[in-house]
């Protein structure tokens, strides 16, 4: 076969090449370099939001619920998710601006500090010197997959798609409240437990959340069909004796419980209990809930709590806390301000918020602080700065129920009052005669390794002049 063309032109590429011109040096001139634009390094990076730590020795924390996803924009300081760790409820901001790459948790998963939230692309030029980026997860190597494979993996898709029926789109109607997706750790552990989508339950808690008792109706409705009712049953009835039991996680709420708690037991309790006659105060409180000038209303607590705060003054030891980060020497930490904890009974369960520094503010203030705390309570929105900082705690457990209580001390504290139910007894009056007196029982609990029998009655007994004769309190008042 003949290489030559039509007219005897040799091809292109059989002609030999031309030499390369010599320098005098007789090196070969070097080719000349095309002109073409290359592309410069990317200024863009990944950044990660990492997991600050949080406080008050928190080292993991649980996320309820995200606020973006995946290729979605954020902006700087704008919430990436809501957590809730074992003593309070947040948002955690975006430290950066930019796309949302990858989120490494998903809801209901509890992250230990330290760890990276998420991965988002930012500009390098705006964060030159931040952390450096997680490590990603290895992709699949699409160079390694074999020939026809999205041919195969169609044709077993179609396959599938013809023995397993689909279900349409409209089978599951998602809410379209955005609170119907919200629920506490503990409904959400109770959603795992029984594999049920949350947004197959409908919601009968505050704007559509779903609570526990619309989880087990839920169960049992789908555990019970109307069919398998209404069928005979003939077969012979056999009583089942096994014990129906089901594993069910501590809420963060719960757990913080557990290990402060379990950590008191260390401390030896000094119980003192006394009765008080709060007939002033109730008198007090019903002239001022009648003076239209002051709507507002005023509950026993927070005289209670100046009280508690007018008596601190003369007996500071109360409101410290000990220190035994040297064991062979341990030491008592003074705190100047009263920061008043209060416990408060929420949907989460207890959390103890406080009310900083009770000595500056009158009981109208204090009353305001209760008010604001207990609705932040109510929707789960305390944050580290109401709950931390507390040095002595008022527990009203008489709101719901109980003459008596013996409260727990913290170990940040050495002191703990609890409040028990008013009630209305028959008592002596000055005169002799028998008249009507409305009675409440004080229990308080102190760390009797500093604190002796002696300090804690007259701290009682001060606290009880000042409650029986709430006059009194006009004299130190600021």
């Amino acid at each position: 076969m003949s290489i030559l063309r039509a007219g005897g032109s040799i091809p292109r590429s059989l002609r030999p090449c031309r030499p390369q011109r010599l320098l005098r040096t007789g090196f070969p001139i070097p080719p000349v370099a095309s002109r073409a634009f290359h592309p410069g390094p990317s200024l863009w990076g990944i950044k990660s939001q990492i997991l600050k730590d949080v406080g008050e020795g928190i080292t993991e924390v649980q996320i309820i619920q995200w606020y973006v996803e995946e290729g979605a924009h954020i902006e700087e300081w704008k919430p990436l998710c809501q957590y809730q760790s074992d003593k309070a409820v947040d948002d955690i901001t975006s430290r950066y601006e930019g796309v949302i790459k990858k989120l490494h948790f998903e809801a209901d998963d509890t992250v230990p500090t330290g760890r990276a939230l998420c991965d988002i692309e930012v500009d390098d030029g705006k964060y030159p010197d931040d952390n450096s980026p997680h490590e990603p997860t290895p992709e699949p190597d699409l160079a390694a997959t074999a020939p026809g494979s999205e041919v195969v993996a169609a044709v077993q898709a179609a396959e599938s798609s013809q023995i397993e029926p689909s279900v349409p789109e409209e089978s599951i109607e998602i809410p379209t409240s955005k609170h119907a997706s919200l629920a506490t750790p503990a409904v959400r552990g109770l959603l795992k437990t029984h594999n049920v989508n949350i947004y197959e339950v409908s919601g009968t808690g505050k704007e559509g959340r779903v609570l526990k008792e619309d989880v087990l109706k839920f169960v049992e409705t789908r555990g019970s069909p109307v069919a398998s009712i209404l069928a005979p049953d003939v077969s012979p009835i056999t009583l089942d004796t096994r014990q129906a039991e089901s594993v069910v996680n501590l809420t963060p709420v719960q757990s913080a419980m557990f290990k402060t708690m379990t950590k008191s037991l260390n401390t030896p309790h000094l119980l003192y209990a006394d009765e008080l006659k709060v007939n002033d105060i109730t008198a007090i409180r019903k002239k001022l809930v009648n003076d239209t000038r002051d709507p507002k209303k005023i509950t026993f607590l927070p005289f209670v709590i100046k009280a508690v705060s007018l008596a601190l003054d003369q007996y500071p030891i109360l409101n410290a806390r000990v220190d035994t980060s040297d064991p062979s020497k341990p030491t008592l930490i003074m705190r100047e301000k009263h920061n008043i904890g209060i416990a408060m009974d929420t949907p989460k369960g207890l959390i103890v918020p406080n009310i900083k520094d009770v000595a500056s503010r009158s009981i109208l203030d204090i009353a305001a602080e209760i008010s604001r705390l207990s609705a932040l309570g109510k929707d789960g929105k305390l944050g580290p700065a109401d709950l931390s900082g507390t040095t002595i705690t008022v527990s009203n457990i008489g709101n719901i129920g109980g003459t008596y209580v013996a409260p727990v001390i913290v170990p940040t504290e050495v002191a703990i009052l609890g409040i028990g139910r008013a009630r209305t007894v028959p008592i002596f009056d000055e005169a002799g005669q028998v008249a009507r007196g409305e009675m409440v029982n004080f229990s308080w609990s102190a760390d009797h390794r500093v604190i002796d029998g002696a300090t804690m009655a007259r701290m009682g007994n001060r606290v009880r002049e000042l409650i029986e004769a709430p006059e009194l309190m006009l004299l130190n008042l600021r």
